[in-house]
């Protein structure tokens, strides 16, 4: 069994000449873009359809009148051409009220690229502190052989939330994985979570993406929220058509 942690998003353009068709992906973009799908779908969401450009996400509203759009560009809600979306990336935004019943669809800098840079394999996975337990589950339970957790990262750099995220999720399942060729990031991935565990909101100093939420009135209690644990017990599965849903 094979366990690899990828950092940064400049190692993205190296998986399309992988073949990933035996491999399952982890994506983690803990600030905030799978924290908000996980959100969204604990609270009813039907699917959440993550696309690269906003110009994607408007075509599908044209197509499809009835979804919400979401996202951000630079930590806010996006307004372009005289068009609001209907939400940021906030998952405080997505309550029941909201999206119950809803399908969303989300464009985010660096998350919604993650998911699609994983194209090709045997199953994608949006990960977050908040279902990171039962994402986990999910892994042993059907004994996985091939784990990527692809770390969705801030700008072309790793982020440090998502190597946290990654290394407290290669703590849960290293039991039974870890022992093939790329344990090095693994090994990685567990120091530095095991260094900041006891203080992980404290570890958040040294978190780009986190200083510049917290800067922000509006935006600083997802801080907080995103690194709750287990609070969403549900697996997202992006399937071959692109939707995420519970599995």
């Amino acid at each position: 069994m094979n366990l690899e942690v990828l950092f940064t998003p400049a190692e993205f353009a190296a998986l399309a000449s992988r073949d990933l068709s035996g491999t399952v992906c982890v994506v983690f973009d803990v600030l905030r873009a799978t924290s908000t799908i996980a959100t969204a779908l604990h609270n009813g969401a039907k699917a959440v359809i993550p696309v690269a450009e906003i110009s994607e996400a408007l075509e599908l509203k044209k197509s499809r009148p009835d979804v919400l759009l979401g996202g951000e560009r630079n930590g806010v809600r996006i307004s372009t051409g005289g068009i609001d979306f209907d939400l940021g990336n906030s998952p405080r935004e997505y309550t029941p009220t909201k999206v119950r019943g809803k399908t969303i669809v989300s464009t985010t800098t660096n998350g919604t690229r993650a998911l699609r840079a994983c194209a090709g394999a045997k199953m994608i996975l949006a990960a977050s502190f908040l279902n990171l337990g039962a994402t986990a589950e999910f892994l042993r339970r059907n004994k996985i052989g091939l784990i990527l957790i692809v770390c969705a990262g801030t700008g072309e750099n790793a982020a440090l939330e998502d190597t946290l995220a990654a290394g407290a999720m290669c703590e849960v399942v290293s039991g039974g994985f870890g022992g093939g060729a790329n344990a090095a990031s693994v090994k990685a991935a567990q120091q530095a979570y095991a260094k900041a565990k006891s203080n992980l909101s404290g570890a958040m100093r040294d978190s780009e993406n986190a200083r510049r939420l917290l800067a922000n009135p509006d935006l600083r209690d997802d801080v907080a929220l995103c690194l709750q644990r287990d609070t969403c017990w549900l697996v997202a599965r992006m399937k071959t058509d692109g939707v995420i849903q519970c599995v």
